[in-house]
Order: structure tokens, then C-alpha cells, then sequence
């Protein structure tokens, strides 16, 4: 029997009662961490699954320039390979040919063993399982592949998964043209061939039936896991508020419940469970926020899942770091770390391990400069006979001088970019988040 398509019982309709009271948006640190952590790693990752879809497994740097866009670069090709030279190593093959770039063998390595977790048959039916539950959450069982593709990386589906993947699941997916919601243009769309009644079972509803489906019950009362960083405080009336909600029936997020009162308290638990079996679909459990919002679009919810964010932040969490937004689920990670690690996150944490090695280098060259520099001044004033004593006062402010200035030079080249970051991530949190 097709869950999606039932409707559930008249008697669930609630009237809205959350209170009319601004919840603010408190930073928390351990999460915020664990999205800084991958700083350029899906940039680096598209970047690496370029270079080696190239026969020659190279390409030339001009042609990566042109790709930047697309990429979604954080600077010029040429300034980010040269950051991270672990990963990228350039050469030219000939004198009468360009820059290239290719992979370092450490790499290769990675990415190698990165292939064999997406080529195992274990991995390769958990990531369509995954993807056919992705698509029963919609009420037309398919989308347009431009929007998976959006996802994909944090699907942990491999860059080529129409080739790679789903063409060999033809019982489950195919690709139609379908005309686009939005657009109203005809698309291409990832299509589920038919229902799967045996994953139409949420997380939250697993936990409570140990995975046997005989044993979820409609309209039980599942409440979500709740967590809050320190220095959060909720008013006296809205955690009242979250206690009666929590009582609410869960409705499942592979039902219909799309004809109760969208402003009702039973809607915004069914669009909360909606929006928690989403990014517990995904290998990371988090995703860019903008991803949330246009696929909330195209199931329907308009901006009830922004409105969700703002509500629960309980259950979601809001980070501002690495130049945009991302939506986190709180049950997922236990400080800075995901609580269930599947293996192709951890095959980017080596990644992340990789590029970090590249960044520690130049601040010990820097650092290695400066004494150097320091070491000749010294040499130059010995040679020209200067007599300067820690007595001589005028001197000393001279010199203090000159060193003060010097230093905040280097400080400036190593935590400005961090700091504007902060300050910027700082007013976008008083702007953005608070209802």
C-alpha cells in the first residue's frame, strides 16, 4: 500500500499555538567547528573529479580557470592549487604545452580506496536505498536531476552516478522529461519507478519499532531529540510550548499530510519529520541551507522549512561558516563529531587531513622569513658600527616602534581573513536568525 498517497484522519487538525516570542539564534561552537573543518574539501573533491575524468587524468590550468564557476572556487585555479599543494601538484608536459595539473600520488591513494567504498555492493544499494527514499518524500516520486545534483555530494553519491549507479537499478529509477514546477520548462528528472512500502519507514519511526515495520503504529506519539549549546535559554512559555508539541502523533514523513492546517502545530511536526529524515538521509547529516529551501520548494512546503529552522532550534542547527549557511541535524553529532560515521566521510576527513598539511607549511616558511630577516637587520646594523644601548630611551621607542609595526604586518597576514569572517558571520546571525 502507497503511504504517501492516504491522507491522515480529519481529527489531527490543530490550530496554531506557538508563542508569538522571538527565539534568538545562539552560535554553537562545536558544530560550527565541524563545518569549518571541511573548508574547501567539495571544492577540492569536484576540482579532483575533473582533473581525473580527463583521459590523461591532467588538464590544463587554463581550462580548470574557466571551469571556476562551476566549481565554485573561493579564488583563481591557479591561487587554489597552489594552497593546497598535497592534493595538486602542476607541470608542464612540454615545453610547447601549457600548465598542467594532475594529483599528487597521496592523493591518488585516497582517492583510490575512495572508489572501492563507492564500488562495493554494500555501499551501492544503501546509496540507492537512500536516494528512492529521497524521492518518496515528494508527492510525485521524482525530481529533476538538477536538484540531485545539488545533493548528490552530500548523498555521498559519486560524481557520476547516473552512469555509474543508477543504470544499473533499473527497477528502481528512470530518467523522464517532465516539465518543471518552477520553470515550466520541460527537464530532466530522476524518476522512482514504483512505491517501496519496505522504505517507507523514518529514522524516528525505526527507533521505536527496532526496524520491524509490523510494529509502528499510525499517530503514536514520537517525540525529537532536543539539545541545546550552552548559553541558550528558552522562555518559561515557549518550553511549554515544546513540551505539548512534542506530545503531538508523529505523522511519517512518507505520509500525505499536506491537507491539514499549514499554520497548525500538527503540520509543523509533520514538516519537522519531513525535515529531520531529509538530512539523516545524508552521508553527513548536514547540508547547505539553500539546498533545504529549494527542496522544500518543490515538495510543497513553501517557507515552512525556514520557519521550522527558526522554531526548533532544538532539533536544527544554523551555521554561518565557510562563506554560507549550512543546516545541521543536533542528534547527529556529539560535540564536533558525527556520532555514526559512515566510510566515505571518513575518506574525506583524510582528505581534510591532506590539506591541512599544505596549510601548516607556509607558516613555518613565514616564520622561518622573519627570523631570517630579523638575522640580517642585526648583521647590517653590526657592520655599520651603530652603538645603541637598551639605555639610549630615543632609540628604544624608535625601535619599539618599527617592531610594532612589523609585527602587526605578519598578524595581519595570518587572522585577518578568519576575523572578517567572524565579524561578517556575526551579522548575519542578528540579521538572519531571530524570528
Amino acid at each position: 500500500m502507497r503511504l504517501y498517497g492516504a491522507k491522515f484522519p480529519l481529527q489531527l487538525h490543530h490550530h496554531r499555538t506557538f508563542i508569538a516570542a522571538k527565539v534568538k539564534w545562539v552560535r554553537d561552537p562545536y558544530l560550527d567547528k565541524a563545518v569549518s573543518k571541511e573548508k574547501d574539501l567539495k571544492q577540492a573533491i569536484s576540482v579532483k573529479n575533473q582533473i581525473l575524468s580527463s583521459p590523461s587524468k591532467s588538464l590544463p590550468l587554463s581550462s580548470i580557470s574557466v571551469l571556476k564557476p562551476l566549481l565554485n572556487l573561493p579564488t583563481t585555479a591557479l591561487k587554489f592549487f597552489q594552497k593546497y599543494p598535497t592534493l595538486f601538484t602542476q607541470f608542464q608536459p612540454s615545453a610547447s604545452l601549457p600548465l598542467h595539473v594532475k594529483l599528487t600520488p597521496q592523493a591518488l591513494s585516497i582517492h583510490k580506496e575512495e572508489q572501492e567504498i563507492h564500488n562495493s555492493p554494500n555501499h551501492r544499494d544503501d546509496a540507492v536505498k537512500r536516494l528512492a527514499k529521497l524521492l518518496m518524500l515528494t508527492r510525485a516520486t521524482r525530481l529533476p536531476l538538477h536538484i540531485i545534483d545539488r545533493l548528490k555530494f552530500d548523498l555521498g553519491l559519486p560524481h557520476n552516478y547516473i552512469t555509474a549507479l543508477l543504470s544499473d537499478y533499473p527497477e528502481y529509477f528512470q530518467v523522464c522529461e517532465a516539465q518543471d514546477c518552477f520553470s515550466d520548462k520541460e527537464t530532466l528528472h530522476l524518476e522512482l519507478v514504483s512505491w517501496r512500502d519496505e522504505l517507507a519507514l523514518s529514522e524516528m519511526e525505526k527507533r521505536v519499532a527496532h526496524g520491524d515495520m509490523t510494529n509502528v503504529k499510525k499517530g503514536e506519539r514520537i517525540g525529537f531529540s532536543l539539545s541545546y549549546p550552552n548559553g541558550f535559554d528558552l522562555k518559561k512559555k515557549v518550553k511549554d510550548w515544546v513540551f505539548e508539541w512534542q506530545g503531538l502523533p508523529y505523522i511519517s514523513p512518507y505520509e500525505n499530510a499536506l491537507h491539514l492546517n499549514p499554520n497548525g502545530d500538527q503540520a509543523e511536526k509533520w514538516v519537522v519529520a519531513v525535515l529531520h529524515e531529509l538530512l539523516w538521509l545524508l552521508v553527513s547529516k548536514k547540508t547547505e541551507k539553500e539546498n533545504v529551501l529549494i527542496l522544500g520548494d518543490y515538495l510543497g512546503f513553501g517557507n515552512r522549512f525556514k520557519k521550522a529552522l527558526v522554531h526548533h532550534p532544538g532539533i536544527f542547527y544554523v551555521s554561518n561558516k565557510i562563506r554560507t549557511q549550512t543546516v545541521m541535524l543536533r542528534e547527529a553529532y556529539r560535540k564536533d563529531f558525527l556520532v555514526i560515521k559512515h566510510p566515505l566521510m571518513g575518506m574525506r576527513f583524510r582528505y581534510i587531513h591532506l590539506m591541512n598539511k599544505a596549510i601548516e607549511k607556509p607558516r613555518k616558511a613565514a616564520g622561518g622569513a622573519l627570523r631570517s630577516w630579523s638575522k640580517r637587520r642585526a648583521a647590517s646594523s653590526i657592520n655599520k658600527g651603530e652603538e645603541r644601548t637598551v639605555r639610549d630611551k630615543s632609540w628604544k621607542r624608535e625601535e619599539d616602534k618599527s617592531s610594532s609595526s612589523s609585527d602587526s604586518e605578519f598578524e595581519d597576514l595570518d587572522y585577518s581573513a578568519s576575523e572578517v569572517e567572524d565579524a561578517s558571520n556575526d551579522e548575519a546571525n542578528e540579521i538572519g536568525f531571530v524570528n
